[in-house]
């Protein structure tokens, strides 16, 4: 199976590492993975900032991007479900609408592409230690996962899983809401860590590397002993033991 690998400027600037993790897991599932390098951006900051004209331009080079025949498969939650969802306010009833929704159909969240598509869910990996899953806002509510990334987690060695409470309650990161409202992201940050200490938590797992980023700067400020992973760099971890 070709899959085309829509990696995030976020995922590209800030967590390469899990770029290349991606690559590995797909591979290491049979995948042959292409990756266009002349991709960009999703348009999800311009759409949500309300500049609905230069996120449908930045969008429109998204759907030249890719294709309208292969699995389309990103470690962003958020993104995929930018395409999935919010380009209907951009593309609907437009000389490209066939080819988005073409897309929009082929276009899916790491987790949800491993369990739901190719029915895979073990990849050798090791992690020692406690764990509590967040369900980012756009995997939950977007991308309806939820199941997933907890059946790949349950397959770890080393790794148990826990809930902890509120476990689908915003992290405060949103985008640019971090920015416009920095005190009540804070501490809505603080909850969601508070909430993860409480479990005993060595490791705070998500989708959504944007997540963990608010998450992990909470902790790092007040130096705190609990760490922040993505998926697909828990998928791979420990390999080199097998």
């Amino acid at each position: 199976m070709t899959v085309e690998l829509f990696i995030p400027c976020f995922i590209d600037q800030l967590y390469p590492q899990t770029a290349f993790n991606t690559i590995k897991i797909l591979e290491k599932a049979g995948c042959k993975v292409v990756y266009n390098t002349e991709q960009t951006c999703c348009g999800q900051p311009a759409y949500n900032a309300g500049f609905w004209e230069e996120a449908k331009v930045v969008g429109g080079k998204f759907l030249n991007d890719f294709s309208e025949t292969n699995y389309i498969v990103s470690p962003s939650a958020s993104c995929t479900g930018m395409v999935k969802n919010s380009f209907n306010d951009l593309f609907t009833n437009t000389a490209v609408h066939n080819k988005c929704r073409a897309i929009q159909s082929n276009i899916h969240e790491l987790s949800d592409f491993l369990v739901n598509i190719i029915k895979k869910d073990y990849f050798g990996a090791e992690l020692e230690g406690k764990a509590v899953y967040h369900d980012s806002c756009a995997g939950l509510r977007e991308c309806n996962i939820k199941a997933e990334p907890r059946q790949l987690l349950s397959k770890v060695h080393g790794l148990e899983l826990v809930e902890m409470k509120d476990t689908d309650v915003c992290c405060g990161f949103g985008g640019t809401f971090a920015v416009k409202f920095d005190g009540i992201s804070s501490a809505m940050a603080e909850q969601k860590v508070n909430n993860a200490l409480e479990m005993s938590a060595d490791y705070i797992i998500s989708t959504d590397s944007s997540c963990l980023l608010n998450l992990q700067s909470y902790i790092d400020r007040h130096d705190l002993k609990i760490k922040t992973m993505h998926i697909a760099d828990v998928l791979t971890h420990g390999w080199g033991n097998a």
